[in-house]
């Protein structure tokens, strides 16, 4: 009975702070992207090549590397999931796109920008305990 107590009061206070309470400072995200870019480096020859001006965006740690990126329309961008144990997936839900299956650690899913705008993007499982956004402008 007090766990149950317990649960409903911290899922109500989640409720109310703000999800990059738990996300990692500027300092800690830049020490994690320059880490997400060694484990791509590792990695990146077990995906299939990209074709010239795709953009890639690493999943690692509970954060999106870049975590804001501006690109030209028409350009595909590709996420890849660079952790070594745990799956992210991608989800424009504001734009009303359904979410991305689950990527597991070297998988990768990609979407094309034809549309100039702004895209905020999240990770489903870890966006509000974890602050998993990003943003995506496409301009012409």
């Amino acid at each position: 009975m007090i766990m149950r107590g317990f649960a409903a009061s911290f899922l109500a206070l989640s409720l109310f702070l703000p999800a990059a309470s738990w996300a990692a400072s500027d300092a800690e995200r830049a020490a994690i992207c320059a880490e997400a870019l060694e484990r791509f480096d590792a990695v990146k020859a077990a995906l299939p090549p990209t074709d010239p001006g795709v953009v890639t965006v690493l999943m690692y740690k509970y954060n999106f590397c870049s975590k804001s990126l501006s690109v030209k329309t028409g350009t595909v961008v590709r996420f890849v999931n660079v952790d070594k144990r745990t799956s992210h997936s991608v989800w424009f839900k504001a734009w009303g796109k359904d979410e991305s299956d689950r990527l597991f650690p070297e998988e990768y899913w990609e979407m094309k920008f034809d549309i100039p705008g702004t895209y905020p993007y999240l990770c489903g499982p870890h966006w509000q305990q974890e602050g998993m956004v990003g943003q995506i402008e496409v301009v012409d």
